[in-house]
């Protein structure tokens, strides 16, 4: 007997209003209240919280709900400072005090060392900075609405493509912050509005950054008052006819100064968007790590040298890895622009075996690593065979913090320290610090 396919029924998602009480927040900022012992996750409520929802997503393990209202607000909820928080994908836990804030991700970092690393350990002050006017980078989508012919300029709600119209946000660094509405109103008038990408502004400490990302050529008109209006607030502007392939038009190379080195670098380059937490970071790093005179040390993931250089000031010889061959030549050249001669910088997949390396032959004292939100998994399982008795880690992703550290603690190091670095306030992005020592 033929047998037919028969797809499972759907359930119909219950869409009515329902009282749930708040009962803590999850890694993400988000309300966990629990109906029929599943966990609903809620934006925008807190711990303690009763309030009214409605289901957005209902799963097997966990289902998603929509504030509707809040019946009873926590002790810890204030008024966000933005007036497009409602709407903007950015700042997402204005609602919650600042003291509040730090004390969840410091939270959220301890509970993720004890449940995978088995770590429990008090944590070390956390490294704070201004909470506002604080991002010295930003990047302004651009969109030409057909519908309503004007441009939409600003940033992207959360988890959508649509664009929120911002030309006043309370995180920017003043002086970009000031560029918003004027800058606006230029792209808006262009010939071609429709065939603009993006705007990327950099904050560096002798210039400010323009880029503006274009899908055809600029008409000349729209060309010069763009360099005009870049030449009147003493801008250095770029222009990206392709995807990160720059062509500068007028001003100076920027850089930023920190820990006695400085460092140029291109708007397309990462460097961290708060400057005095990024600054605070570099300092306590060097100190956890303790190096000395006659000391050897590695920085994997080093990047333009935001830790090697200030490093090298101090060690007898500095080795910078990176992934990107281009992020070496920078590097390279930003050690000959401070003339710094004991670090060598060199590119390679920090993912295979590095032990073979010629730069690896010589054992090292010290170790820092700073990898992106993926981790160290790969070079973390080799750090033993280096030699080195203190390693520090910079995390821009607890999670996976969490899992390289097993790894650290089977090769025979121990966690000795461990902070909470707060780059991004009034969001729910958590970055860390931890020093591992063999004993």
């Amino acid at each position: 007997m033929a047998r037919f396919f028969q797809p499972k029924k759907r359930s119909a998602l219950d869409t009515k209003h329902q009282s749930v009480s708040i009962e803590k927040l999850d890694h993400l900022g988000a309300g966990i209240a629990y109906l029929n012992k599943k966990p609903v996750f809620i934006d925008g409520a807190l711990a303690g919280e009763d309030v009214l929802m409605q289901l957005s997503e209902n799963k097997s393990k966990f289902a998603r709900g929509k504030l509707i209202k809040i019946v009873k607000p926590s002790a810890e909820r204030v008024e966000p400072f933005c007036p497009y928080y409602s709407q903007c994908g950015g700042c997402d836990l204005q609602h919650l005090s600042r003291d509040a804030q730090i004390e969840h991700k410091q939270q959220v970092l301890r509970q993720l060392m004890v449940k995978f690393a088995g770590q429990q350990l008090e944590l070390s002050p956390p490294v704070l900075g201004e909470d506002k006017g604080y991002r010295r980078r930003a990047r302004i989508s651009l969109m030409w609405d057909k519908k309503t012919r004007q441009l939409k300029f600003g940033f992207r709600r959360k988890q959508s493509k649509d664009i929120v119209s911002v030309t006043d946000c309370a995180v920017l660094e003043p002086e970009l912050n000031q560029l918003l509405p004027e800058l606006k109103s230029l792209l808006a008038g262009f010939n071609k509005p429709e065939q603009l990408g993006h705007v990327e502004l950099v904050k560096g400490d002798n210039t400010s950054v323009l880029v503006l990302r274009h899908l055809s050529p600029l008409a000349d008109q729209d060309l010069a008052e763009l360099k005009r209006f870049a030449h009147n607030r003493q801008l250095t502007l770029y222009v990206m006819p392709v995807a990160n392939q720059l062509e500068k038009l007028t001003g100076e190379q920027a850089y930023y100064q920190e820990v006695g080195v400085t460092l140029p670098f291109l708007p397309t380059n990462f460097i961290q968007v708060n400057q005095f937490v990024n600054q605070k970071m570099v300092a306590q790093a060097i100190e956890w790590l303790e190096v000395q005179t006659d000391d050897r040390v590695l920085d994997l993931f080093c990047g333009l040298g935001n830790f090697s250089l200030p490093l090298a000031r101090l060690a007898r010889e500095v080795v910078g890895i990176e992934g990107i061959q281009d992020m070496v030549d920078i590097a390279t050249k930003n050690a000959h622009y401070n003339d710094i001669s004991n670090v060598s910088f060199y590119q390679a997949n920090l993912e295979h075996e590095l032990a073979g390396q010629e730069w690896a032959k010589e054992k090292f004292d010290r170790i820092l690593l700073d990898p992106a939100r993926a981790g160290a998994a790969g070079i973390v399982e080799q750090l033993s065979s280096f030699g080195a008795q203190r390693v520090v880690y910079v995390s821009c992703n607890p999670a996976t913090l969490a899992r390289d550290s097993q790894s650290l603690l089977e090769q025979g190091y121990q966690l000795q320290k461990l902070c909470m670095l707060d780059m991004f306030p009034h969001t729910s992005h958590l970055e860390s610090m931890a020093l591992f020592e063999k004993i």
